[in-house]
């Protein structure tokens, strides 16, 4: 039974007595809950994750580094080329209001599928643009059918691993997002200059089709209902309910973790095995349930559910009115982002022109900078601060707050206005490359860590209706996106890059500096939105849309 009292997002996640770690969600008592799933299975479906976030994300950024060379090739104009990324994102943030609801009425998987076999196809047209309208409708297509890339692969996660473990992971997703967004140009480059900018589209065409075979066979659904299957309170004590801590599992030859009757039985721990629940797989009543098999897992759809579609699409924009703490996790990941895409906008128009005049190859070395500064952003705001929310659990008598977290945006605060000054005013001086190239890394690399760090506090502040909050997230952040790509061509155009990137270093510093506002009262926020949090998870649970 649900605590409508209860502060959404505050946990004991360290048993203070014993050491010990609370897992949060309580698992199954189902070998197919993904909770209970082996360390490999777990591991499968995140490397799934990663090739579908890999194959969306490299055709939507691969053009980034050439965007000249398309202007001159078709004679659109460079802000036309702007325009159409910008549409592209604001597609990516609406079409996950019908995306999300469709993941969870259907499965994640029919989403993950229909969505990458979309991107591939988008791409034998994109080439063939003769006018502004068609360059601009197949970039709104591509938003459209690639909206999941940004709102499912959090939700996977959340399915997936404790909330102990769900920062790192989290970082992965975000590294693979932000990786492959920055690798893409390096290589377009590349393509570009052997081949011809066209084939920068064509190879993505061949690469997300291997995608989808991989994916199709290989990818299995997260959804799980998981209050089906969890004992009754007639047959658990809330002694037994509230004693969940984590314990390394015994394994079968196949690697699955093997549920002995005593579901509490004292095991030796062992760092080296995985993480996982030590639960019995047959339900107190005495049913045993099996595990899928393969062709089970081949399904394209989700089991069937009462229909919620309607419910669901209208859901994020009850949430955007009543729920700050997710209404800031967008601003806060669109803060990131318009950074991130101001840098994008400017990269090719900067380095291909005097005094650098670099060629369409050298402009996409360049992002080997990001690349750098992502990897070590997302291992800082994904493991790190796994870290600094258990240490400050412990701090809190084992209570864990989601506002925990936020402290990681103290790298962001201090570097990203430096670098942008560093870019703008640096390339407006014509000053060396290397330094503004390590400029532009830094605003682009340190991006991934605003993202991370506000899917994280979403989804630790609400995880029960983390697919719904998803939507309110990349809907707010893509629109801050889509303002900033419509206009960043005029802005620097006119104001030049000195002072553009002078008022960009002021915005993004007054942007982030607001996590304090958080820190401080995002505790009382969450708990003027505890009542309709748990009608939402209710409903949920009624409908068996809960998991």
């Amino acid at each position: 039974m649900l605590d409508y009292e209860a502060i959404p997002g505050t946990i004991p996640l360290v048993d203070s007595s014993q050491s010990d770690i609370v897992l949060h969600p309580t698992p199954s008592c189902h070998p197919d809950d993904p909770l209970n799933w082996s360390y490999r299975r777990k591991l499968l479906s995140m490397f799934c994750m990663v090739t579908y976030t890999v194959a969306v994300a490299v055709p939507s950024a691969s053009i980034y580094s050439v965007l000249t060379p398309i202007s001159h090739s078709t004679g659109l104009p460079l802000a036309t080329l702007n325009q159409g990324t910008g549409y592209m994102f604001l597609f990516f943030g609406l079409g996950c209001i019908i995306s999300q609801p469709l993941s969870q009425q259907f499965g994640k998987r029919p989403v993950y599928l229909v969505s990458v076999l979309g991107t591939a196809l988008i791409q034998l047209w994109a080439p063939n643009v003769t006018s502004s309208g068609q360059w601009i409708g197949s970039k709104i297509v591509q938003g459209f059918l690639g909206a999941s890339v940004e709102s499912l692969g959090e939700v996977t996660v959340a399915d997936v691993w404790f909330e102990h473990e769900r920062g790192r992971w989290m970082g992965v997703y975000g590294f693979a997002l932000m990786f492959a967004s920055n690798i893409a140009p390096v290589v377009a480059g590349f393509i570009t200059q052997g081949m011809n900018w066209k084939w920068v589209l064509y190879w993505g065409v061949i690469f997300d089709g291997v995608a989808f075979v991989f994916l199709f066979f290989f990818f299995e659904e997260t959804n799980f209902p998981r209050a089906k299957y969890m004992p009754s309170v007639e047959e658990t004590s809330e002694t037994e309910q509230a004693s969940f801590t984590e314990k390394s599992p015994a394994y079968d030859d196949e690697n699955e973790p093997t549920f002995e009757n005593d579901s509490h039985s004292s095991m030796p721990r062992d760092s080296d095995k995985p993480r996982d629940m030590d639960l019995e797989n047959t339900a107190p009543s005495g049913i045993v349930y099996e595990k899928k098999t393969f062709v089970q897992k081949l399904a394209l759809l989700d089991e069937p559910k009462p229909m919620m579609l309607w419910t669901m699409i209208k859901r994020p924009f009850i949430i955007f009115v009543r729920f700050p703490v997710i209404v800031y996790s967008g601003f806060l990941c669109g803060t990131g982002l318009i950074c991130f895409n101001i840098c994008n906008a400017t990269t090719s128009y900067v380095l291909s022109n005097p005094p650098y005049n670099f060629k369409a190859s050298m402009v996409g070395l360049c992002y080997i900078s990001p690349c750098v500064i992502v990897f070590l952003a997302s291992f800082y705001g994904g493991y790190m601060s796994d870290l600094l929310r258990m240490k400050l659990a412990k701090r809190n008598g084992g209570i864990s707050e989601p506002e925990h977290r936020l402290w990681v945006l103290l790298a962001y605060l201090i570097l990203c206005p430096p670098a942008l000054i560093l870019w703008g005013i640096g390339a407006a001086e014509g000053i060396h490359w290397f330094p503004i190239v390590l400029g532009m890394g830094l605003v682009k690399g340190l991006g991934t860590l605003t993202s991370i760090c506000a899917l994280n506090y979403a989804v630790d502040s609400y995880r029960e209706i983390a697919s719904d909050s998803m939507v309110v997230v990349i809907l707010i952040r893509n629109l801050m996106s889509f303002g900033l790509s419509y206009g960043i061509t005029p802005w620097f155009m006119n104001e030049g890059l000195k002072k553009c990137f002078g008022e960009a270093a002021g915005v993004s510093f007054g942007c982030c500096v607001t996590m304090f506002i958080f820190i401080k009262w995002g505790k009382q926020m969450r708990n003027s939105s505890k009542k309709i949090y748990w009608r939402f998870v209710q409903e949920s649970i009624d409908n068996g849309a809960s998991h």
